[in-house]
């Protein structure tokens, strides 16, 4: 009597199909792996063994080399070739002269080998090989199969987060103020570490911002998003004004600072700020490392507002100033991050700041409307199709004529 011991270490009744076209092989195969705790299956020919594999799910198969109809290597070929839920261990059994095919029958996807004259004990051997490859091949599944669960869930829960993110952010195109306002917002991944906003301040009074928070993915986005919470028209009025009632945005930035500092971590994040008369057209702004924006006169032609300026949250210590602009009524100010000028293209060139300069520069002859979109096209055709590896926001404001487009009631 054969050692039963697999038997207890063994699933229940593991399924092997046997294919053999020899009734007497056959029945011998079959006789002794039933003994060691197995459930054998016959087949008479290698047909008959593709059928059953599909049919009862077995993991293991023994077949025969030569067989009619359908040979063990073409089994193995046809096995492989199918969309099987489990993968099928195969073992091969040749005769002691057919090591040449031996060759062939790897090349088809065998697994293993036994000749015909091969001892009850190394079938033992086989099986023990076959279970352990196969539970270790069940685990990955399963681990693989919970690594997917668990990232759609995650994919799910980020798709929800850029819809309430994007439910943070204003209109694509409005009309405010004596202002039309144009933009665009295109994340690298499903959520972004940008935030852009304008609102009435008061009845002369526009406020805007955008921001950039450094890094990408779920932690900026979540830093960006409690930005766009935080910065409302009130956080506006109560902050980016002096005791006189004067604009004074860069008041409010070193307010953000001194808040976003105090954590202590390694956040921080960029941001342009102003707050624009419609009567007057006088825009007082703060610059904050974001990108200088670009001021497109009546005529077409293009400056760069700002200087430069300290990120927010990077030290306590940091300090912002305001600036004056004179925004004249038909033009327009585009505020862009700095994913537009630091795209590269696949000869790892950049955009760089004159071409978005270049694609402003054409507000007068295509309207404020059209210059978000022109940049985000024009960076598509720069790289190619290849997504952006930084977050993109553009927020461009038109000058009206305020006694035009304004009713002050």
């Amino acid at each position: 009597m054969f050692d039963r011991t697999l038997r207890q270490t063994q699933a229940p009744r593991m399924k092997v199909i046997v294919a053999e076209d020899s009734d007497l092989q056959r029945l011998f195969l079959c006789s002794l792996i039933n003994g060691l705790g197995f459930e054998a299956i016959e087949a008479a020919d290698g047909d008959i063994a593709l059928d059953l594999v599909a049919r009862t799910r077995a993991e293991i198969v023994i077949s025969d080399l030569e067989m009619p109809h359908l040979d063990g290597i073409d089994l193995t070929r046809a096995i492989r070739a199918r969309n099987l839920d489990q993968y099928v261990h195969v073992i091969m059994v040749t005769g002691a002269d057919d090591v040449d095919l031996r060759d062939a029958a790897l090349l088809a996807g065998v697994d293993d080998f036994i000749t015909k004259e091969s001892s009850p004990a190394l079938l033992k051997a086989r099986l023990q090989t076959a279970v352990r490859l196969i539970n270790h091949a069940t685990e990955l599944a399963d681990r693989t199969r919970t690594i997917k669960e668990t990232n759609q869930r995650i994919q799910d829960d980020l798709r929800a987060a850029a819809v309430a993110q994007c439910q943070l952010l204003p209109n694509l195109q409005d009309e405010v103020m004596g202002f039309r306002v144009a933009s665009a917002f295109v994340p690298s991944a499903i959520v972004s570490g940008d935030m852009f906003g304008y609102f009435e301040l008061n009845d002369d009074k526009l406020g805007f911002y955008a921001v950039d928070v450094s890094g990408h993915g779920v932690h900026a986005s979540l830093l960006s998003v409690a930005i766009g919470h935080l910065i409302t028209p009130d956080y506006f009025r109560t902050h980016a004004f002096d005791p006189d009632g004067q604009p004074d945005p860069a008041a409010m930035v070193a307010t953000l600072n001194a808040r976003f500092s105090a954590f202590g971590g390694d956040d921080y994040f960029t941001m342009f700020c102003g707050i624009v008369d419609r009567v007057s057209g006088r825009l007082d702004f703060c610059q904050a490392g974001y990108p200088s924006a670009f001021y497109v006169d009546p005529a077409g032609n293009v400056s760069l507002v700002g200087d430069g300026g300290f990120p927010v949250g990077m030290l306590p210590s940091g300090t912002y100033e305001n600036n004056a602009h004179q925004f004249e009524i038909g033009a327009t100010l585009v505020i862009c991050s700095d994913a537009a000028a630091e795209a590269e293209n696949p000869s790892n060139q950049p955009f760089g700041t004159p071409r978005v300069g270049d694609i402003a520069r054409l507000f007068p002859h295509v309207g404020v409307d059209e210059i978000p979109q022109s940049i985000v096209q024009a960076l598509n055709l720069w790289r190619n199709g290849v997504p952006l590896e930084d977050d993109l926001t553009v927020l461009a404001l038109e000058r009206k004529n305020p006694s035009d487009t304004y009713n002050n009631t």
